[in-house]
């Protein structure tokens, strides 16, 4: 398995190791459905990352919603106000609950919600309820009622290669009991729960992009939940979203040239990003 040198500041297509210019990646994911960009959520770099990447999105076209992974869909009319200007920092928190539903220190994200409000861009909760995960991961779907499904619908089941991604992040320790392979029945419970956030995330993409009339919806996602297509891109072409894009950033050196990349272009992230002041 070959491997190509990534420089920083570089867009690279891990498919085929070729370059491209930032201005070339951002005019070729306006034309999507969905773009997908994936982070480590605790990361400074990686958000303001995003950031840049949204606004190169939004000046190639005006339609575009921006979903989140950090809010349930309870929480929506929070997000409709503050694009709105009619809730200020505090409010906003308050009423999104943040500190509940997702408790990382929120100047990580402000400035991307700061810029939706300011160019008026819409923001999408694409989260389900929390207990809606350990529900479907102890129970299965089939015992959960329709009503109480928060809007998502039952995954697609889980492939070989998704269960072995999984398997090899956690060593199958996030089970009942620890599970010795990706097909132990022990290991279920864990890929249903995380089946559940990533089907919750393709359906209200999905949602959106109705909602929009064809919209460019780019989701601020966990990159566990896009990396070699499984998770949520997997459950986007399930309910028939085919054209969707997955960006990730990348801290490593080289890239391996691999039968399935891991994202349809990475960005190689400064080295110095992560080690200067985060607040910068």
């Amino acid at each position: 398995m070959s491997a190509v040198t990534h420089t920083p500041s570089t867009w690279l297509v891990p498919a085929t190791g070729r370059t491209l210019s930032h201005a070339q990646l951002i005019a070729d994911m306006a034309g999507k459905s969905a773009v997908l960009l994936g982070e480590t959520h605790d990361r400074y770099d990686i958000h303001r990352w995003q950031l840049h990447v949204l606004a190169g999105l939004h000046a190639h076209r005006a339609d575009i919603v921006v979903g989140f992974e950090m809010f349930p869909r309870r929480v929506q009319p929070a997000l409709d106000k503050w694009v709105a200007g009619t809730l200020n920092d505090d409010a906003f928190l308050a009423d999104a609950d943040w500190r509940t539903v997702w408790g990382f220190p929120i100047d990580l994200y402000m400035p991307i919600f700061h810029f939706c409000r300011q160019h008026a861009v819409p923001m999408k909760a694409l989260n389900c309820r929390r207990a809606l995960v350990t529900e479907v991961g102890k129970l299965g779907w089939d015992e959960i009622p329709v009503s109480d499904r928060d809007g998502v619908t039952p995954a697609k089941p889980a492939t070989a290669a998704y269960r072995q991604y999984l398997f090899d992040i956690t060593g199958g320790a996030r089970s009942d009991r620890q599970a010795t392979s990706p097909e132990d029945p022990a290991f279920d419970r864990f890929v249903r729960a995380q089946q559940t956030w990533d089907r919750a995330f393709a359906c209200n993409i999905a949602e959106a992009i109705d909602e929009s009339s064809g919209g460019l919806v780019v989701g601020v996602i966990g990159r566990g939940h896009l990396e070699y297509g499984h998770g949520t891109p997997y459950q986007l072409i399930d309910l028939g979203i085919q054209d969707v894009a997955v960006l990730l950033p990348n801290d490593a050196e080289t890239v391996r040239m691999e039968p399935q990349p891991v994202a349809d272009a990475l960005f190689r992230l400064p080295p110095i990003e992560r080690s200067v002041a985060q607040r910068t």
